[in-house]
């Protein structure tokens, strides 16, 4: 039994202020309900007061949005798995598509970055998922495997089982439109089926793999009800508290 995890991707957005007030109503609303996992995912400067308010919650892990796969060095503007780990940082976020698409981010790049978050104990979520010019093409599953096989190539089975996939569809990302339930659920198939060809059917049974585009309370119980959606990646939605909160239940009913 997979359980679910449910992270919220602030981008860029939340002040430390903003945090704070989100923070305030969510952990009120949320109680502590620790059947299903829940990430935060500020951005880079809020992590630290971010930890600090979650220092007393068992299942509320934070998340970083991105990383550079050095150790350290002349790379200005970046940051290492190092210093995510220094800021008590579990998971990080790798390959979004705004990454991939507005940051010229290839699969090989987020393949370094994947190895380097395991070399440091974080918990990768990789993010894959075609365009609506892909999809319309019919092309989903050759685009899916291409980024899953770069993305994952070279991680050992315990690396696998402990990485967190995330199908986005770009065209469903911040546009309002969410793919339907059966649209979801078959692009969930395909990605576990791929990663039992990678590694085996026993690895892909454990990974989680969530979904991630205009996820909302009112789509959020249908989307996880489906057999291999593991969890969200929830990007708007996830910046009002009590919106995100009824995602997290929804997880909960699902």
């Amino acid at each position: 039994m997979r359980k679910k995890i449910i992270a919220a991707n602030w981008k860029m957005n939340m002040t430390v202020g903003e945090a704070a007030g989100f923070l305030d109503t969510f952990l009120l609303e949320v109680g502590n309900e620790s059947s299903v996992d829940v990430v935060i995912v500020p951005p880079f400067t809020a992590l630290s007061f971010v930890n600090d308010r979650l220092a007393k919650s068992n299942y509320i892990k934070l998340g970083a949005q991105n990383m550079h796969w050095e150790k350290s060095g002349a790379f200005t503007g970046e940051i290492s798995a190092a210093m995510l780990r220094d800021l008590f940082v579990r998971y990080v976020v790798l390959g979004h598509s705004e990454r991939r698409t507005l940051f010229g981010e290839t699969d090989a790049v987020v393949n370094k970055k994947v190895h380097a978050a395991h070399e440091a104990t974080l918990k990768p979520i990789l993010c894959i998922g075609e365009t609506l010019e892909q999809r319309d093409a019919g092309k989903v599953e050759e685009v899916l495997e291409c980024q899953l096989r770069g993305s994952l190539a070279g991680l050992s089975a315990k690396e696998l089982v402990e990485t967190v996939i995330a199908y986005e569809p770009v065209w469903a990302i911040g546009t309002g439109r969410t793919a339907s339930p059966e649209q979801a659920q078959d692009a969930h198939a395909f990605v576990r089926k791929t990663l039992a060809a990678i590694a085996d059917q026993g690895i892909a049974d454990k990974v989680r793999i969530q979904y991630g585009g205009s996820v909302k309370p009112d789509n959020a119980r249908t989307l996880l009800s489906q057999p291999d959606i593991d969890g969200a990646l929830v990007g708007g939605a996830s910046l009002d508290a009590r919106a995100f909160t009824e995602i997290v239940k929804a997880g909960l009913q699902a």
